[in-house]
């Protein structure tokens, strides 16, 4: 795997691990050219990803494939008047062709933008307005390319509108991508490292949603997710159930995992459901499994036994927090312990239980060595064990690969979370007396009762240890004797 290019492999403790822990940065990174083209290169017929959907069909691609495809794709986007440093969304849910056309944008030098086709005609004119898109494309249903053609009809910026397959006023990309020819010039002048590779749209609880920019070392920084999180390596087959429109997808769907030589496993669906998924589980043989807990509770409501998941040894969740009913049930049905981590589209995972770690129930694990991490209270100081603050990263050294360089076009909301020599998350957490950090929810969002500090989550793990419960929410409402939030 090319993983031993950039970080250290021959870790054998957690300890180990966080002591020496260094990203092997080079000059100049292009995830595309070094990563996938130089597979292609070395073994052009190793698996890179095995796609399947609902009706049935099935895709198995190679490097070397992915390698000739995305060069058609390049000349796709040339040929439109795309280049380097222009923004394009991508709204293609799980279609394999979202790897392809993400490829060919990167070897043009353009800024991905991934999206969720569930946007209105509003969602995408704010995005396309507030990054400056270049071009768009979108899945083959009718609804979505409804709202695109209503949302791109009001956004000058655009250059070029494609769809899979054949569509009144799109650019039917499947069929340019047959006629392109195979040969791409890789441009003599490449993005730097410290430019902007990809745009994350992440809401928060006020205003609309900010633009994260991440830059062309993103990839590297995912290493980590991958082999010390994901525990991947050359032989594994793995699955983040992630729709491409999510950041979630960027810590488990393509960086990472390709540079760690695993095989993607990706299956496309609409709607979830927890024996189907299973089933292609057991069907690819599938060893590494990623989702939020959400599916998790969903599955411990099946009969687990009914499936052969002897292929599988190791899983993850991130996203929200794992209640411990949940953890406990699905390790008893297979046993296998889920591995959680924190992060935001902003980071990678910032605490992470790794594989060295045995997993605590209710813990998000302890800090990636990939950042400095600190829990501080309001004054920026650091808390003592067991004490509630916010989760942190410390900046003395500059921004580390992985971190957000800012919010685009965003100064205010920018400044707002860089202050102090501190990258601030916004979501807190407590720490026990051996690192474990155990997530309490947004800043914003813990209730106050009486006078002390409720986190929701703690409340919502109470109440799935009933067996008549599979999904809760608590959230405040105003007391007249126990106050308003």
């Amino acid at each position: 795997m090319l993983a031993d290019k950039y970080i250290r492999t021959d870790f054998t403790s957690q300890e180990d691990f966080e002591k020496h822990f260094q990203l092997n940065i080079p000059e100049h990174f292009h995830f595309a050219y070094d990563v996938v083209d130089e597979y292609a290169r070395l073994s052009p017929d190793k698996r890179a990803m095995i796609w399947c959907d609902t009706h049935g069909r099935e895709r198995t691609f190679t490097f070397g494939e992915f390698s000739r495809l995305s060069d058609k794709a390049a000349n796709v986007f040339k040929a439109q008047g795309l280049k380097k440093g222009d923004p394009v969304l991508l709204m293609l849910k799980r279609r394999y062709q979202f790897w392809i056309a993400a490829l060919g944008l990167l070897k043009v030098g353009c800024v991905l933008i991934p999206a969720t086709a569930q946007f209105q005609k509003k969602d995408i004119v704010y995005r396309v307005q507030a990054s400056g898109t270049r071009a768009l494309i979108c899945v083959d249903e009718p609804e979505v390319r409804e709202q695109v053609l209503a949302a791109a009809a009001e956004c000058d910026s655009l250059l070029a509108v494609f769809t899979l397959g054949e569509a009144e006023g799109f650019l039917n990309f499947d069929q340019l991508l047959e006629e392109a020819d195979e040969r791409w010039q890789k441009p003599d002048e490449l993005p730097g490292n410290d430019d902007m590779m990809l745009m994350y749209f992440t809401s928060g609880t006020t205003g609309m949603p900010k633009i994260a920019a991440h830059t062309w070392t993103y990839p590297l920084a995912q290493t980590v997710t991958a082999y010390y999180w994901h525990h991947l390596d050359d032989s594994d087959i793995h699955i983040a159930v992630a729709d491409t429109g999510w950041a979630k997808a960027g810590w488990g769907k393509m960086y990472g995992q390709w540079i760690c030589g695993a095989t993607l496993f990706v299956y496309d669906f609409d709607r979830f459901v927890a024996a189907d998924l299973l089933a292609r589980l057991a069907e690819y043989h599938v060893t590494s499994f990623c989702a939020p807990p959400t599916i998790y509770r969903f599955f411990i409501k099946e009969e687990l036994s009914r499936y052969d998941l002897s292929a599988l040894r190791w899983a993850n969740c991130a996203g929200e927090p794992l209640n411990p009913e949940v953890f406990d049930q699905f390790l008893k049905a297979t046993g296998i312990k889920i591995h959680e981590a924190f992060g935001q589209s902003e980071t990678t995972p910032l605490l992470m239980t790794s594989r060295w770690m045995t997993p605590k129930a209710g813990s998000t694990g302890r800090p990636s060595p990939a950042y400095d991490i600190a829990l501080v209270d309001a004054e920026g100081n650091d808390v003592d064990d067991g004490v509630e603050g916010e989760i942190c990263i410390r900046l003395h050294n500059g921004n580390p690969p992985g971190l957000l360089t800012g919010y685009y076009r965003g100064r205010e909301q920018t400044d707002a979370v860089f202050y102090g020599d501190l990258y601030h998350t916004g979501d807190l957490a407590w720490r026990d007396t051996e690192g474990y950090y155990f997530f309490i929810g947004r800043s914003d969002d813990v209730i106050k009762s009486s006078g002390y500090r409720i986190g929701p989550f703690e409340v919502e793990s109470a109440l799935m240890t009933h067996p008549a419960v599979l999904e809760c929410a608590v959230t405040a409402v105003p007391h007249p004797e126990r106050g308003r939030w």
